[in-house]
């Protein structure tokens, strides 16, 4: 018998309330659910709004140790009770130490572990690097209760190193949970396809389904009236050609899913070559911070 995985990628708008915020990803769980869904995306940071917009101390003290965390402690019991896997992304504190992470918590409701998140933005409206200490965990994919899946985190999506090297550690998915929308510098600035095709591509090359989670909506800025960031959702599922199998307008809220047959995209996998073809031996130049 075929192995097959579901997945489902959740698309909403968040606020300050972060009960609320619980509430609403755990109410669009549940639809995953009903829907058959195994693997449950929710966008990144889902606990608030995407503070990383400015420079602000305040936000520290919204960070808490990731078994600790009120979005873990709230959906960990919920992985159990449905039976599903649910990648939880979260404002991590370690110590005096602060990351953008995601808690892999397993359908029987144990975490499997914290991935950190690798690649830190910084530009206006992605202030990220105030924020968050480049991961320090490597790249992570975890075997989980369905499948043996692979998580980035947002600014993680555009780096094709970050695919391929979940991919080579054996993860049969890509998960990518999301926070883009408007470049406050350039308003003519619309990166909603590129997004997109980013992550698409890494679905060709190696031959995988690829699932990214955004949210939506317009986030107005507390200290400066009149400004926000408005983001565009666009979340999609997308099979091993890259071709679209599901996918959200800007404005949608709600539910994603697909299933796929895992057994296929391993034999296709190895069909193409792309992994049996590799040369390493001259790939040099992607390890070197500045090659010659």
């Amino acid at each position: 018998m075929a192995r097959t995985l579901s997945v489902a990628a959740l698309q909403t708008h968040y606020d300050t309330d972060l009960a609320g915020n619980i509430a609403r990803t755990a109410d669009l769980i549940r639809q995953a659910a009903d829907r058959g869904a195994q693997v449950i995306l929710p966008s990144e940071l889902f606990q608030g709004p995407y503070f990383c917009v400015a420079q602000e101390e305040r936000w520290f003290a919204q960070a808490h140790p990731w078994r600790e965390h009120p979005c873990v402690t709230a959906l960990a019991p919920l992985a159990k009770e449905l039976g599903v896997v649910l990648p939880i992304s979260i404002f991590e504190r370690e110590g005096p130490h602060y990351f953008n992470s995601l808690v892999m918590i397993d359908a029987d409701g144990a975490p499997l572990g914290v991935y950190r998140k690798s690649h830190i933005p910084d530009g206006p409206g992605y202030m990220e690097k105030y924020y968050f200490r480049p991961g320090d965990t490597g790249f992570k994919v975890w075997d989980t209760r369905f499948g043996r899946i692979g998580a980035g985190i947002c600014w993680d999506q555009w780096y094709p190193e970050c695919a391929r090297a979940m991919t080579l550690m054996g993860a049969e998915v890509l998960l990518y949970p999301t926070a883009i929308g408007s470049e406050p510098h350039d308003p003519t600035l619309d990166t909603a396809q590129p997004w997109r095709r980013a992550m698409q591509g890494h679905a060709v090359s190696n031959v995988i389904p690829v699932i990214g989670a955004n949210r939506t909506g317009f986030e107005p800025w507390a200290d400066y009236p009149g400004g926000g960031q408005g983001f565009y959702g666009s979340s999609f599922i997308a099979d091993h050609r890259g071709d679209l199998v599901a996918e959200f307008g800007r404005e949608d809220e709600g539910v994603l899913t697909a299933t796929f047959d895992l057994d296929f995209l391993s034999r296709h996998r190895a069909a193409w070559g792309f992994f049996r073809d590799r040369r390493p031996d001259l790939y040099g130049a992607l390890t070197q911070g500045r090659p010659a």
